[in-house]
């Protein structure tokens, strides 16, 4: 039993030292990007937060927001990654996260006035989900999850095809659509984070880009875990209705 337990000591131990030297591989330069790129998106998030707060306040969400966040999006990619360009691009990333919260203000909305609780759920678990993946990514071997670009994207083309046919057939194809972007967007987590990594392994140290990268990533699964939990919350609450009408 001894030897059992010592043994198993060993491999948990020799698990968590692999997962360190795996750490140790990322050079204090990548590091130190890391923090940058993790730091911009915390500041992109907390600005669409603000929009989503805007919206319920002056109600500025809808087509015209969605508009303007990819016009700001287009614009920031089209400038060159250069420190006279910072700032500007800076700036063009949190105008693209406050009119993405705008436009993602009336689901939010919807939320609030169904059940508060729902958001805070969601964001948490959005959250714990992307620390999670993220950090799986960073723990890894270089390059070991780049090969899901080619499956993700597939299943990106996949997604479009099942959106078009949701807006077309209904309810069944949008349920499908919903659970599989999901992964799909649990997926691009993991390999955009490696990505990431590898391409400042290379010289890449655009970390305003490589930001807008993973806020997309996270507002995509928010979004769709709000869905989720907002369909089940209706239906839950249809279902106690027609109980209180037969009693």
């Amino acid at each position: 039993m001894e030897s059992l337990f010592g043994a198993s000591r060993r491999t948990t131990a020799g698990g968590g030292f692999d997962s360190l030297k795996r750490l140790g591989h990322i050079s204090p330069a990548v590091q130190s990007h890391l923090k940058h790129v993790y730091l911009t998106l915390c500041s992109a998030l907390a600005f669409s937060a603000l929009g989503a707060y805007l919206h319920i306040a002056l109600n500025i969400g809808g087509t015209l927001t969605t508009i303007g966040c990819l016009v700001a999006i287009a614009f920031l990619i089209s400038l060159p990654a250069s420190q006279h360009q910072e700032r500007n691009r800076f700036a063009l990333l949190m105008s693209a996260a406050l009119l993405q919260g705008a436009s993602v203000g009336p689901l939010v909305d919807l939320v609030l006035h169904l059940d508060p609780r729902i958001l805070v759920t969601a964001f948490v678990g959005t959250a714990i989900a992307f620390g999670c993946f993220s950090a799986a990514a960073i723990i890894a071997k270089r390059r070991e999850y780049l090969y899901l670009g080619g499956l993700l994207s597939s299943a990106l083309s996949i997604l479009l095809w099942l959106q078009f046919a949701a807006s077309i057939f209904g309810h069944y194809y949008f349920t499908f659509e919903l659970y599989f972007g999901l992964l799909v967007f649990l997926g691009y987590m993991v390999f955009d984070t490696q990505e990431i990594i590898e391409r400042a392994h290379h010289g890449d140290m655009d970390y305003i880009k490589h930001a807008l990268t993973l806020f997309t990533d996270f507002v995509a699964v928010l979004v769709r875990v709000l869905v989720i939990m907002l369909k089940n919350a209706q239906a839950k609450s249809q279902e106690d209705k027609k109980r209180k009408k037969r009693y």
